[in-house]
């Protein structure tokens, strides 16, 4: 694929680290021109470094956008018309002090920037880990590969994000529509709130998926309630 990434910091990094490997050609833009070249000689491989809107020209497959939440809309506004028909991956977490979901009821932040560039076809992915998380190669824990849960609309879209979900090693989640990403970004939130705020093991407060429904047994038994004998 041609993946254009706009920014130069972690998630950038972490993230095109895996696709550089994978064998993708990548051009890495931000507003300072050389930080962008700083990062794409880092990365190695077919990567290119320009500014903001030639990487958003020259991801042609797939445009990611790593950003701040405060930053991401008003950068993709202004790149709206070089992002038109593109894959715009959004990996962002609008979480502020507190632990407080800066979106606060409202549109998500994948929405914003659907509503920033109309013509883009916007994905929420990778948002639910720590940037040294994606940095591992590959992110597989007690011998399951990590789980990632996407959001989108059109179809294309998520087939070429769960592609560049397996070449960081995770397994690609179907996480629903679009207007389902604040749910994902409502789950950073609480899952950072657990992980830092109160050291809190977050895998611990969902149970297996063979007991999602209560455990297994005689009719009755899930509820608790007491089967008699005959």
């Amino acid at each position: 694929m041609r993946i254009g990434v706009l920014g130069t910091g972690n998630m950038a990094h972490a993230l095109a680290t895996h696709w550089v490997r994978a064998g993708h050609h990548l051009t890495v833009g931000g507003r300072d021109i050389h930080k962008a070249r700083h990062l794409a000689s880092r990365l190695g491989g077919d990567t290119a470094a320009g500014s903001l809107r030639t990487a958003a020209e020259d991801g042609q497959d797939v445009v990611l956008a790593a950003l701040p939440f405060g930053a991401g809309a008003r950068v993709v506004r202004d790149l709206r018309t070089a992002l038109h028909g593109k894959v715009l991956l959004d990996c962002s977490n609008p979480v502020g002090p507190g632990f407080r979901l800066l979106t606060d009821g409202g549109p998500s932040a994948a929405q914003q920037l659907a509503s920033a560039a109309p013509g883009a076809r916007v994905v929420k992915a990778f948002n639910l880990c720590h940037e040294d998380v994606w940095r591992m190669r590959p992110p597989v824990f007690d011998g399951r590969p990590l789980a990632v849960p996407l959001c989108g609309d059109d179809a294309a879209a998520l087939a070429h994000v769960r592609d560049l979900i397996r070449d960081v090693g995770c397994a690609p989640v179907p996480g629903g529509g679009l207007e389902r990403a604040g749910l994902l970004e409502a789950t950073a939130a609480l899952f950072i709130a657990l992980w830092v705020g109160e050291g809190a093991d977050a895998q611990a407060i969902a149970p297996p998926l063979a007991y999602a429904t209560g455990p297994a047994g005689p009719p009755g038994a899930e509820s608790g309630t007491r089967v008699p004998l005959r």
